[in-house]
């Protein structure tokens, strides 16, 4: 890739797509659920049967507004649908419904990585509300399946400015578009199931010069790790053209995620190949004052507001900052957690190990797991206070996920108390001393892994129980006692 970027500019630019999360489909009444028999949820409407009306889902048009408020976008309060015109088996209407100069949302941007600590600002052009095409099926014996469910189901389409130099970037702003839809709760952003799905436009250029290379667009990448591996296959095999003396064609490719490799699919449409016209049947969409200010106010703390709060509120590192904030759920759990107790870090210590781990195994989300916040600060403030240790906290929470019971009920019922009193640990590091005098004598020679041993004991002899701290000055105060003897 070195060889590459000495010579060229890689110029990458984006185009999301987002299956909004409404109820219903985005013009008529048809579930917009995923799962149902084929062809089960579809009405004349979404078919585009002759003499219907489409009428805009009200949730979809919000939800876009949300979209480009998150983004710093322009809201235009007054848009139009067009219809995009081509011709697949699996558009009944022939057409698709979008937006096409009026959109409802232009010129946003989002801060990305560019690697190396260092941030970068993606300009995005738009972003506007379509209804989704129906499916072909075509691994069913010799015969393409039309299953048309999906027809009309509510999507944005976010477009960027072809301002991205890697894969890199291109997978950072992807990750950041998925938080950010799963924050406003617009979208589950499940690239597998197609709900968050991704176009890139591709192409290289001679550095310095102003003309862009012709681009290609790359289809079909269903995973983060797919995106940036696409990517960097089509910037290379462009490069090795463009050295061979060839030139690039303008075509769609479909990336091969078991070959590793992009086919073409047929040759890249422009704008005027679609033949937009205005959607007869919709009339323009006008947002009132009243319905953006209402919009507005449904706007959560974002991830990069959360981040900020984690790192100079509670004191977190930046790393703990962005794992506990990547889904919004957990940053709320936290939050929560610490209304309750100031031990901040403890709770992000173990939310990090123990709970993360818990819900990747268990395959669960936060709203699923069985300790509460206020059962889990009441954990972190038994430990705090030396109530109980590490060790026995770990077997406190394992009774907790079990029955879903408070930490303080659990050590109470269990007599798992910590013992913190110097005069019932004395006895114990004494008679351990007076039994194992060779080791006694190893330890005052030098020999340090010995005093392990005596600590093991010692909270062997009270089942755990003993404040570990306490045990190692008691054995250290002993040892001196031995050395004066």
């Amino acid at each position: 890739m070195t060889g590459i970027l000495t010579k060229y500019d890689v110029v990458i630019g984006l185009e999301v797509h987002a299956q909004l999360s409404t109820n219903t489909k985005i013009f008529c009444g048809c579930s917009a659920a995923s799962g149902s028999e084929p062809n089960s949820n579809i009405c004349p409407v979404c078919l585009g049967h002759p003499g219907t009306l489409p009428v805009l889902n009200k949730k979809a048009l919000e939800y876009a507004v949300l979209m480009g408020i998150a983004t710093q976008s322009t809201i235009n309060q007054y848009s139009t649908f067009a219809r995009k015109n081509y011709f697949y088996p699996d558009l009944p209407k022939g057409y698709q419904i979008s937006q096409f100069d009026l959109p409802v949302c232009e010129n946003g941007f989002l801060e990305i990585s560019s690697g190396h600590g260092e941030t970068k600002t993606v300009r995005i052009k738009r972003i506007h509300l379509e209804e989704d095409a129906g499916k072909s099926i075509h691994d069913r014996g010799n015969s393409t399946l039309i299953d048309v469910n999906r027809c009309g189901v509510p999507l944005i389409e976010i477009v960027t400015e072809p301002d991205f130099s890697s894969a890199f970037e291109a997978t950072d702003y992807l990750m950041k578009i998925r938080q950010i839809v799963r924050y406003l709760g617009i979208c589950d952003g499940n690239m597998e199931e197609g709900s968050l799905r991704c176009d890139a436009n591709v192409s290289l250029k001679i550095k310095g010069e102003e003309r862009l290379g012709t681009k290609t667009e790359l289809k079909n990448m269903n995973s983060f790790k797919n995106v940036e591996k696409a990517i960097n296959y089509e910037i290379e095999r462009q490069f090795e053209i463009l050295e061979e003396g060839g030139s690039i064609s303008q075509q769609t490719l479909l990336w091969n995620p078991d070959k590793n490799e992009a086919y073409p699919m047929r040759s890249k449409e422009d704008s005027h190949d679609y033949r937009y016209f205005p959607d007869p049947d919709l009339i323009p969409v006008t947002i009132s004052n009243e319905m953006l200010s209402e919009i507005r106010s449904m706007l959560p703390e974002l991830p990069g507001a959360k981040i900020k709060k984690f790192t100079e509120i509670y004191l977190l590192p930046e790393y703990d900052s962005s794992v506990l904030t990547q889904e919004r759920e957990i940053a709320e759990f936290f939050e929560e957690v610490c209304k309750q107790t100031l031990a901040f870090k403890e709770v992000s210590n173990w939310m990090m190990t123990e709970v993360l781990k818990i819900l990747n195994e268990k395959k669960i989300t936060i709203s699923e797991f069985n300790i509460t916040p206020q059962n889990f600060a009441g954990l972190i403030n038994e430990i705090k206070s030396g109530s109980i240790s590490g060790k026995i906290a770990k077997d406190v929470f394992a009774d907790m996920l079990e029955t879903g019971k408070d930490a303080a009920s659990i050590i109470d019922s269990k007599n798992l108390k910590q013992i913190s009193d110097p005069a019932l640990i004395e006895p114990v590091v004494k008679s351990l001393f007076d039994a194992n005098k060779q080791k006694v004598n190893e330890l005052l020679e030098g020999k340090e892994k010995i005093f392990g041993f005596f600590v093991g004991q010692v909270m062997k002899s009270t089942s755990g129980k003993a404040n570990p701290a306490l045990v190692n000055e008691l054995i250290k105060k002993e040892l001196e006692n031995r050395k004066n003897e």
